[in-house]
């Protein structure tokens, strides 16, 4: 018998129940809208938009133009100064109020992040769930973070599609706590509908927030250099980071800027396979779609037998497929490493980079297949790449610079501790790193060699939660750092300096 979709996450019956508890976020004929100017309005030019899981048609972004933007940006603007005088006690029950609601809904939030950004029910659960805890811990430690700062006015968001919850809706909440107005704009690969039915909540709850649709191209003048503007927040590709943060620097306004890099796992003199077959399964997560995935592994050569053995193991263990099958109607959903690529395009993206790989010298090592059984009959799996991999990948390789942002991975062998500290800095700063060595002093002294702006030792590192501080070093980062007291810190004003990656300047915290 044939998989069936599961009757808990079929896309029409969770869009009846998000119509029922967020009606404003719907036109009369059934289309999305933006949130702008305190109300659910303006259509704007609908575009079409599918499922990565198996093309499904989901409905319309509501995308607007420069001027309709311009009207949104205003009117935020306007809010700032009558929140940030609302008392702080008035600003957290509003939060609170907010979270609490959003606790009702976490189980629709997470199917409908399913449907736009093809995560497993697993990690769309996880992105909503981290997002309120970590907004749950600001706002019951907001007193300490705040003291006497004030807030900086209208903050504007512009995020990656990934993470709608955890990095997008989390950012905005705590913004919003320290007494700024905010507007973010939605992803225009996903996450659009799960975020309209937050943001409603919050916008019931009093909190000033405003969500638009529309493409960089068109808004960015109004989200990034709009004199109303007074920070920008934003989550994406080094080119486009590059691009903002040479406009921000002529407009001295606060900004972070969390860009894209090669985060790479070094192993030398090492024996625990096992730890090491754990830590590539975790790291496989979302198909390492995610700006903390490790892409590139960094070996000693006489390791490699050992390394290649284990990685063989660890991978062919990962199953992908459509995240939302069933065998009959009460099982549970899979248990999948992950399902698609964010989209068609994506995956054929990484297509030419691994057949660009190929051509200028790469070897294959690793290929994997698609299990027929994870998927239904006929349906499109246009999204859907299994894992691959390839050693001695050459500097004239296009990947050899660049996140693949999929399941991509590259390996490369060396024979000296400087060949290797070299290589894990191939791409001039990185989010994050890990050396894994049998000797933890060198690997601890190794590390700090390592740019990037975490480094575990013997295992992953994250973004983190909570107090954990997160930025980048060279490239992949500029402007403030944010995480823990860093993130209130960064989106408000105060007599101390914002440490953070500037044009001139790092200002580092003293512990990472």
């Amino acid at each position: 018998m044939p998989k069936i979709i599961s009757p808990q996450v079929e896309f029409s019956g969770l869009l009846t129940q998000m119509k029922a508890v967020t009606p404003e976020v719907f036109a009369a004929d059934g289309k999305f809208l933006n949130l702008m100017e305190g109300r659910w309005q303006e259509p704007g030019q609908p575009r079409p938009f599918t499922s990565p899981i198996d093309g499904t048609d989901l409905g319309s972004l509501p995308m607007l133009d420069r001027a309709t933007a311009l009207r949104a940006v205003e009117f935020a603007k306007k809010e700032a100064a009558g929140w940030a005088a609302t008392d702080l006690d008035e600003r957290k029950s509003r939060v609170q109020d907010c979270l609490n609601q959003l606790r009702e809904h976490v189980e629709l939030t997470a199917k409908l992040i399913m449907w736009e950004i093809g995560k497993t029910y697993k990690l769309g659960f996880t992105d909503i769930d981290r997002a309120i805890d970590g907004v749950q811990w600001y706002i019951d430690n907001i007193e300490g973070m705040l003291g006497s700062r004030k807030p900086l006015g209208l903050v504007s968001n512009i995020a990656s599609w990934n993470y709608p919850m955890s990095v997008l809706l989390h950012a905005v909440l705590v913004q919003a706590l320290a007494g700024n107005s905010v507007i973010a704009k939605t992803p225009t690969d996903g996450g659009f509908i799960s975020l309209s039915l937050t943001f409603a909540i919050a916008r019931r709850c009093g909190l000033p927030v405003t969500l638009v649709s529309g493409s960089g191209g068109e808004l960015s003048d109004v989200l990034v250099k709009n004199e109303a503007v007074d920070c920008l927040s934003f989550v994406g590709g080094r080119y486009n980071g590059r691009n903002i943060a040479d406009a921000l620097s002529q407009e001295h306004k606060r900004y972070m800027l969390e860009m894209e890099g090669v985060n790479t796992y070094g192993i030398w003199n090492y024996s625990d396979w096992n730890g090491l077959a754990d830590q590539l399964k975790k790291g496989y997560d979302y198909g390492k779609q995610r700006c903390t995935a490790y892409v590139r592994f960094v070996v000693e050569r006489q390791l490699f037998p050992q390394f290649l053995e284990t990685y063989w193991e660890a991978i062919r263990s990962l199953k992908v497929g459509n995240p939302t099958l069933v065998d009959n109607p009460d099982d549970k959903l899979p248990d999948l490493a992950f399902g698609p690529v964010i989209n068609a395009m994506q995956a054929q993206e990484l297509d030419r980079l691994y057949a660009n790989a190929l051509k200028t010298g790469a070897t294959p090592i690793y290929e994997g297949k698609l299990d027929e059984s994870l998927f239904l009959p006929g349906q499109d799996r246009s999204a859907y790449r299994a894992p691959r991999a390839l050693v001695n990948l050459p500097r004239q390789s296009e990947l050899y610079f660049k996140e693949p942002f999929g399941p991509i991975d590259s390996i490369v062998l060396v024979d000296r501790v400087e060949e290797l500290v070299g290589e894990m800095n191939i791409s001039n700063g990185a989010l994050v790193a890990a050396v894994a060595s049998d000797d933890q002093k060198w690997a601890a002294r190794t590390a700090k060699e390592v740019r990037a702006f975490k480094v575990g030792i013997n295992k992953l590192r994250s973004r983190g939660d909570r107090d954990e501080v997160f930025g980048g070093l060279g490239e992949s980062w500029k402007g403030a750092f944010v995480g823990g007291a860093l993130l209130v810190e960064a989106v408000t004003q105060g007599d101390k300096p914002v440490l953070g990656n500037y044009q001139d300047s790092t200002l580092l915290p003293e512990k990472i």
